[in-house]
């Protein structure tokens, strides 16, 4: 885990939190639930990598 990374994360989301969420809930979270949150939010994004898409194999 790097902390720079973990703590610029912090500060993004205390500066926009997540609906339903506060700059408190964000502040008070661990380092893991904060990366296991940013994960969620952004869990589409890795799934749509074009593998396995009728038409795009390279062999």
């Amino acid at each position: 885990m790097n902390p720079k990374h973990t703590e610029k994360l912090r500060q993004k989301y205390i500066a926009n939190p997540p609906e339903g969420m506060t700059p408190e809930d964000i502040r008070d979270m661990s380092d893991e639930a904060l990366l296991d949150m940013d994960y969620f939010l952004h869990e589409d994004d890795f799934e749509d990598d074009g593998i396995g898409e009728e038409g795009f194999y390279i062999f």
